[in-house]
């Protein structure tokens, strides 16, 4: 073989060697990048440390739902979290209102004239990581890590509020609830609206 070509071929294999040694090692960088983040440690730090102590800014339900019938855009302005610019916003609420029925998949309940249901059994989506505003974005490296975050705060609330809600509450009972629900901007919908539950507290009668 010509030195001249044997010469272009140790090149070529070298350079191809390179190539997959800095391919392979990025790629191992980016496993070991996705496998130290825990997203159940960051909700339990965003639950006791930011969600907790922010629901005290939580709007009242029954006047955010007055204020939403006669100032919407105020409204929205004023009380909702979105990390998009689409229509769906999220509101960190508060209220009590009485049991008026339970069965396994939620409680309803009748907060002044507002007729609202807490979520007891599928508690999903992004809501209350959303609503109290308190989470960025531009924190997380990827949107895998981020919406991890919602799964776990989404089992906190399976595992530690709704259990011994769910075991005691009783039709006729008043509740006392904190959480987040979510509305359409442009298809607004007010009647019969599914609280997704963060705190909860029953007075029996």
């Amino acid at each position: 073989m010509p030195k001249p070509i044997r010469y272009l071929l140790y090149v070529a294999v070298f350079a191809l060697l390179a190539y997959n040694s800095v391919y392979f090692r990025k790629l191992d960088e980016v496993k070991a990048g996705a496998e130290t983040f825990d997203a159940a440690g960051y909700a339990r730090d965003f639950w006791n440390k930011k969600l907790m102590p922010g629901l005290s800014k939580a709007a009242d339900l029954n006047a955010l739902v007055t204020q939403l019938k006669t100032e919407k855009d105020k409204a929205f302005a004023q009380h909702s979290h979105a990390l998009g610019i689409g229509n769906i916003r999220y509101f960190l609420v508060k209220g009590q209102g009485v049991v008026t029925g339970v069965d396994e998949n939620e409680v309803a309940v009748e907060v002044g004239n507002i007729r609202a249901r807490i979520a007891t059994e599928y508690i999903f989506g992004n809501a209350v990581r959303d609503a109290s505003g308190a989470i960025d974005i531009d924190a997380f490296t990827n949107s895998m890590d981020f919406n991890n975050v919602s799964a776990e705060i989404n089992k906190l609330i399976r595992e530690k509020v709704v259990p011994p809600f769910k075991s005691g509450v009783r039709k006729g009972d008043r509740v006392s609830f904190h959480g987040a629900i979510e509305l359409n901007r442009e298809h607004l919908q007010l009647d019969n609206i599914e609280i997704i539950p963060v705190s909860l507290q029953i007075e029996k009668p």
